[in-house]
């Protein structure tokens, strides 16, 4: 696929076809895509969790989603919005849950600040302060674009979406993750089925002359 075919067709897609299991060596090939991403100090300190299993695909759910008792409402609305609102987050749950393939991204700060006290860097004292924005969330994000598009260019639908803070305590025991990794998002990834299209389009694009500005800024309006 020509890849401004691939920039076109990519979608977050939310519904997934159960039956469909996605080829092992398909996985591996969009996840290696991944690793390709360019990163601060070639520091690369991202980490990715791959579940393809369906009790560790059912345990993320379970954690991440506070459970069916207390629920962790995420997505379209907040717990007091409507009923209406309420079911059309259950039914972004229940369809995502078919995605058969999910890759957790994970962000380590540590390894970028360890990259930048060496001598080529020289910020020895380890400090934040010198970064404008954190870097190791935006590498990591990075890599998990690289692998939404590959996904499309293997003909797979995928869904990028955050984890609840209130959660990631939860996710990171159940699944032994390191302290110092933390998650910027999960990919879902699996063959498209009907989908539905998501409210927020509606908004439509925002003008190119709004966002874009060449030469200096110019103001609105």
């Amino acid at each position: 696929m020509e890849f401004a075919e691939v920039v076109r067709k990519r979608r977050m897609v939310r519904t997934y076809d159960a039956d469909r299991p996605v080829p092992p060596e398909v996985i591996d090939k969009i996840v290696k895509h991944g690793l390709r991403a360019p990163s601060a100090g070639f520091s690369q300190g991202w980490g990715f969790l791959v579940l393809t299993e369906p009790a560790d695909r059912d345990r993320y759910w379970s954690v991440t989603t506070g459970g069916e008792a207390d629920p962790v409402w995420r997505g379209d609305c907040h717990p007091t919005a409507p009923p209406a609102a309420l079911e059309r987050t259950k039914g972004w749950l229940t369809r995502m849950r078919n995605a058969p393939v999910l890759i957790v991204c994970l962000a380590n700060k540590s390894v970028y600040l360890e990259r930048y006290a060496q001598p080529d860097k020289g910020w020895t004292d380890r400090s934040e302060k010198h970064w404008p924005v954190p870097y190791w969330d935006i590498d990591t994000g990075f890599a998990a674009l690289l692998m939404h598009l590959s996904a499309v260019d293997e003909g797979l639908g995928s869904c990028f979406f955050g984890i609840p803070v209130e959660t990631t305590a939860a996710f990171k025991t159940a699944f032994g993750v390191p302290d110092e990794f933390n998650p910027i998002g999960t990919l879902s990834v699996g063959y498209r089925a009907p989908d539905k299209r998501s409210p927020s389009l509606k908004r439509g694009h925002r003008p190119v002359d709004e966002v874009v500005h060449h030469g200096r800024w110019a103001g609105l309006g």
